[in-house]
């Protein structure tokens, strides 16, 4: 199962056949596999790593810091239900280090993105405090480069 997971991880559109032959497995053995991990809640989902700026389409992103006052009865898990329940939040992630939970929002504009903290997320009685920050560029994500090299065309005069 382990080595399974570890290739859809990578690339989750290989064909039954070529996971079983990577597995020197059948495909149904790998299909009843993948709907094994499926029902137990191994597998969350499938998504594609899209490169939103070269496709030309506005998309900002945003990742919000947050210090939260955690109840005594369930600790983060209440807050962090609450804030997950939200359309607007992509991902959420209970922290170690200078903050609690880690927020991160898609949206169309930067406006869209503060208005939404402004509004929904700070006034939550156990948020204490935000810190939010804009993802500009996007040099690797998912274990994929994106950022392409750039030629250099300058040229060199040597003396």
């Amino acid at each position: 199962m382990e080595e399974l997971l570890k290739i859809l991880e990578k690339n989750a559109r290989l064909p039954l056949e070529h996971l079983a032959a990577m597995l020197g497995t059948s495909t149904e053995d790998v299909a009843a596999l993948m709907d094994l991990a499926a029902d137990k809640g191994y597998i969350r989902g499938y998504e594609a790593l899209v490169d939103w700026e070269k496709a030309g389409i506005n998309r900002v992103e945003a990742f919000i810091e947050l210090h939260v006052s955690p109840r005594k009865t369930r600790g983060f898990d209440e807050i962090a239900s609450t804030i997950a329940s939200f359309d607007e939040v992509d991902s959420l992630y209970l922290m170690s280090g200078g903050y609690d939970l880690m927020v991160t929002i898609k949206g169309k504009s930067f406006q869209e993105i503060a208005i939404f903290v402004a509004k929904r997320l700070s006034p939550l009685d156990d948020v204490l405090s935000t810190a939010t920050s804009f993802l500009l560029k996007t040099y690797k994500r998912g274990g994929i480069v994106y950022a392409e090299e750039e030629v250099d065309e300058r040229e060199c005069t040597v003396l």
